[in-house]
């Protein structure tokens, strides 16, 4: 019997430090440091704007209500004529706003010319997907110009904007190039370190941005009608031996 409970005895030692060796080996192998690599994929689409936008914004003055509105409707007329010669249909243009102005009611009443008392400004807006003949009235504008037609300042300037708006056609495979061309990166980092690409342990596929075609410096973005769409991905992948 006791040679038993002594047999007994050295079974239970070895379990006991064998179940150390067991907890001491996984704590050693828990502590080893992840082996990772975050890489970025590029993915880039050459577009066309499909939708444009002009706001044309025009003023008329006379000494009367009367008189500068018979101006401004005829300012209008104008407006329309022009955009009609280029093919724009009615549906395709819009009065936005109308204000009045009577100058005799302003802070520098005694100063003004009777003749300009009254000024009234109309805003319209042309909006189609004919983005390139859009962008050739807006360059034409000069023509109204020479009718007598008179445009805000602040709007003269201003021209056709132009966005594009079929960005949910291109996700898809955008998303994949973007992908694959970050896994392409990643392998190439693990053959240089002797290792190979695991599974992937976060992924964000970043915000998809529309950009001009050319990036030109203190330039407006929204003028151009060529533009790129773009998006960047970023994987981080588990490296294995």
């Amino acid at each position: 019997m006791r040679i038993v409970g002594i047999v007994a005895a050295l079974f239970v030692a070895a379990g006991i430090a064998l179940a150390g060796w067991f907890v001491g080996s996984s704590l050693v192998e828990s502590r080893q440091p992840l082996r990772v690599v975050t890489v970025k994929g590029l993915s880039e689409r050459a577009v066309e704007a499909n939708l444009g936008f002009w706001p044309i914004r025009f003023v008329a003055t006379g000494p009367t209500l009367q008189a500068a509105r018979a101006s401004l409707e005829d300012a209008e007329a104008s407006v329309r004529e022009f955009l009609s010669e280029r093919g724009f249909a009615e549906t395709e243009i819009q009065v936005q706003n109308v204000l009045v102005e009577d100058r005799a009611a302003g802070y520098n009443a005694n100063a003004m010319n009777d003749e300009y008392r009254f000024v009234l400004t109309e805003d319209m807006l042309v909006t189609t997907d004919r983005v390139q003949d859009l962008a050739a009235a807006s360059r034409s504008v000069a023509d109204l110009l020479r009718q007598g037609v008179v445009f805000s300042s602040d709007a003269y300037s201003a021209g056709a904007s132009f966005v594009f708006t079929g960005i949910n056609d291109l996700k898809g495979e955008m998303l994949t190039e973007a992908t694959q061309r970050a896994k392409e990166t990643a392998e190439q980092f693990a053959a240089e370190s002797g290792a190979q690409v695991g599974d992937i342990q976060t992924a964000n596929q970043g915000v998809f941005e529309i950009l001009p075609a050319v990036e030109i410096p203190n330039d407006r973005p929204e003028k151009q009608i060529d533009k790129k769409v773009r998006v960047v991905t970023t994987i981080t992948y588990f490296l294995v031996d």
